[in-house]
């Protein structure tokens, strides 16, 4: 993959988080799947884009923002299946 589609793939992902974070932000009761699954998405994202445009620190920033996103899944997925 060259490092131009790995920026824009990158951006993607920055894209994603920024909307969940703004979904969050902007609604008063936010659907954790939309919330987690999008931020989930722009973790993956963002990974593809720093295994081509190496940088460390921002990697191990991805990986815990996937997993607390994935746990976000998890306790939603948790709490829909005891309503």
């Amino acid at each position: 993959m060259n490092a131009q589609l790995a920026n824009v793939i990158g951006f993607a992902g920055m894209a994603c988080i920024i909307f969940a974070y703004w979904y969050i932000t902007g609604r008063e009761r936010p659907n954790p799947f939309v919330q987690h699954g999008v931020n989930l998405a722009g973790a993956a994202l963002l990974t593809v884009s720093l295994l081509v445009n190496m940088n460390p620190a921002s990697l191990v920033l991805e990986f815990f923002w996937a997993a607390i996103a994935i746990w976000g899944l998890a306790k939603a997925f948790r709490a829909r299946g005891k309503a």
